[in-house]
């Protein structure tokens, strides 16, 4: 009987869809990712649904965990209960070694049933890259080590509790994952038991902070500003005032805003380059040519574009993601246009590992996909969401975006695009006559997706849905 293949699964955080040198990005220098869309196939289309707060990033993830939609989340996905079982815990219960590393938002309990073994745990949302508290795989499961600690001792004298066994200080949060994640493989590599390896990286998040070499490559000066670069946001949206935003003063300058993708840039060359050092294992360990390789990012991120600098939002920079997928049976160097969401990857890999789909999961498979089919349908629309304040529904050639922030004529903005011909979103297409029943058309779809989506038994929603109708 042939060995079922392996999964190596690699989230990064922040990583917006347009980040990937291969994929049409000009300045940005990821030498690995590039070899790594050329053996596999890459969806340019990727989306994340949304999120349900502020950490985009922790409901983001439980969607990717647990293979279902935002409505469908537990403390919005703050803990993934028993009951959703987690990607990893289905491969474990299918016989494969589970081994899990990096950032874990998502509670400790669901941590401990998803993995066999692991390493350099981070219970937590973001942190200094050069001393990332982290926990030791506990077989029992317990994760009951605390300590305390004040993150920002300039600002606040105030302890906060942080799972944590022991500290690196000094090394860099990417370069410590991989180290980890490269002494795993070895320690799995040629067995019988085939591996599903989770690697979630903390970069390139804030504070964008990576070895002087890295930072060196990018002149701030030479940097292009993005066509829909702002100063000020276009709405009075309430989180304006949320940390990212904070990043940088208002009114938005120029050249603070290039330096600050300058730094993204560099943080993603600093991860490519670990990633190239984990990739050179694979290969080298004689896996690679039976290892499932998915690589993805969390959610994507302003950095200037519409005045934002966070995630807050559902304009492309923040609801795209990469999503490359390789391996064996996976076409090689395709572009897929096809609508996905990242909770469909699950199914998708079930499939391709030939692995029985939980009935917890709400994502459908695109496995067919992955042969190298070019139909650019597989969702005819995308639902997008944040929070209570914004509701959206997209299709091929038109994105429309509602804000709800209160009960005032001025608390409501409408935003509809034309993202095939404009689709850095710069002309707001809602306040013209020839549009306005395409507005109301797209308003019903929001509808259908809010009743089949059963968001109206959630009640951080009832607050937008009292401020929304067909006819505003």
């Amino acid at each position: 009987m042939d060995k079922k293949p392996n999964v190596l699964f690699i989230v990064t955080d922040d990583q917006r869809w347009d980040t990937i040198h291969a994929l049409g990005n000009e300045e940005i220098i990821t030498p690995n990712l590039d070899r790594l869309v050329n053996r596999g196939t890459s969806f340019v289309r990727a989306h994340i649904a949304g999120g349900t707060c502020g950490a985009v990033c922790m409901p983001s993830r439980a969607m990717i965990l647990s293979g279902r939609n935002p409505f469908h989340l537990e403390e919005l996905g703050g803990n993934i209960p028993p009951e959703h079982i987690t990607l990893a815990e289905n491969f474990r219960n299918h016989g494969y070694e589970t081994i899990g590393l990096g950032k874990w938002h998502n509670g400790c309990p669901s941590y401990a049933r998803s993995f066999s073994q692991g390493a350099k745990i981070f219970f937590g949302g973001m942190w200094d890259h050069w001393n990332v508290p982290t926990c030791r795989y506990d077989p029992t499961g317990q994760y009951d080590n605390v300590i305390n600690f004040v993150t920002d001792f300039y600002k606040d004298n105030h302890p906060q509790a942080q799972h944590c066994d022991e500290f690196d200080p000094g090394k860099h949060s990417s370069t410590l994952l991989t180290d980890s994640a490269i002494e795993l493989l070895k320690n799995n590599a040629g067995k019988e038991k085939p591996f599903f390896m989770y690697l979630a990286y903390l970069a390139p998040h804030d504070p964008r902070t990576m070895p002087d070499s890295f930072r060196e490559m990018y002149d701030p000066e030479k940097i292009k500003l993005p066509p829909n670069f702002q100063e000020v946001i276009d709405t009075n949206y309430p989180l304006m005032v949320h940390r990212d935003e904070h990043l940088a003063a208002y009114p938005r300058e120029e050249k603070e805003i290039k330096r600050h993708i300058a730094e993204y840039f560099a943080m993603i060359t600093h991860l490519d380059f670990e990633i190239g050092r984990l990739l050179n294992a694979l290969h080298e360990l004689g896996e690679e040519d039976n290892t499932i390789i998915v690589f993805t990012g969390d959610n994507g991120l302003a950095v200037g574009q519409h005045g934002w600098l966070g995630k807050e939002d559902i304009y492309e920079h923040g609801v795209r993601v990469p999503l490359i997928i390789a391996g064996p049976g996976i076409a090689e160097n395709v572009r897929n246009n096809a609508f996905v969401y990242l909770y469909d990857v699950y199914p998708t890999i079930c499939d391709k590992a030939g692995i029985k789909i939980p009935g917890s999961v709400d994502g459908k498979s695109f496995a067919h996909l992955l042969e190298g089919e070019r139909g650019d349908v597989f969702r005819e629309e995308l639902y997008l969401i944040f929070d209570e304040f914004i509701r959206g529904v997209k299709d091929s050639n038109y994105k429309l975006i509602e804000y709800r922030n209160g009960d005032e004529k001025e608390d409501k903005w409408t935003f509809l695009y034309d993202i095939k011909n404009d689709p850095w979103e710069t002309e707001n297409l809602a306040g013209k006559e020839e549009y306005k029943e395409k507005v109301r058309r797209m308003r019903s779809l929001i509808l259908k997706y809010r009743d089949e989506w059963e968001e109206q038994k959630h009640p951080w929603g009832i607050n937008f849905w009292k401020r929304f109708s067909l006819e505003d």
